[in-house]
């Protein structure tokens, strides 16, 4: 059976992965409104997949014939400086959920969960990559600065980016 302290704290990792596709969302918007829309299409992309990983925990609530716990979803910060501050924002962002999941990973130990332990090693892969991809675009547009045909460049090459529904594997 699973522990109360742990199907919280996936609760809470529920939440947190919602709270995160708003995010993505707000900031596909503000690249529309400046017309990057690869920029744009690589946040609605995240923001899907971040849809996916909070469906992932949620199966896994379930399958353990635990109770579901929605919380409140805050609204994201809408006020956002250029695409390099986006992305420094996306990666900080990033941090913060690996931390969050590191967490789970620990209190899975804790209580003596492994399934849980397991379970969450798939997550704790994700959340490099995540990073990996927002340091690589960060690169990027720190090499290039603020020049306009470098910023039409990494928008189309961001453009490619094609939604793959996340399972757990």
């Amino acid at each position: 059976m699973i522990n109360e302290k742990v199907i919280s704290i996936l609760n809470e990792q529920i939440n947190k992965e919602f709270y995160s596709a708003y995010l993505y969302l707000a900031m596909s918007a503000y690249f529309d409104e400046m017309g990057l829309h690869g920029f744009a299409n690589w946040t609605k992309v995240q923001a899907q997949e971040e849809m996916d990983h909070g469906m992932i925990i949620f199966d896994y609530i379930i399958d353990r014939n635990a109770k579901i716990d929605f919380k409140s979803i805050n609204v994201p910060e809408t006020n956002f400086k250029s695409p390099l501050n986006v992305f420094e924002r996306i990666l900080e962002h990033e941090k913060y959920v690996t931390s969050s999941i590191d967490i789970i990973a620990n209190m899975s130990l804790d209580e003596c969960d492994l399934a849980t332990r397991n379970f969450i090693n798939w997550y704790i892969k994700e959340q490099v990559e995540e990073e990996s991809n927002a340091s690589d675009i960060i690169t990027k547009l720190k090499m290039f600065g603020d020049e306009k045909s470098s910023l039409y460049l990494i928008d189309k090459e961001l453009s490619k980016r094609e939604y793959k529904k996340h399972q757990y594997d």
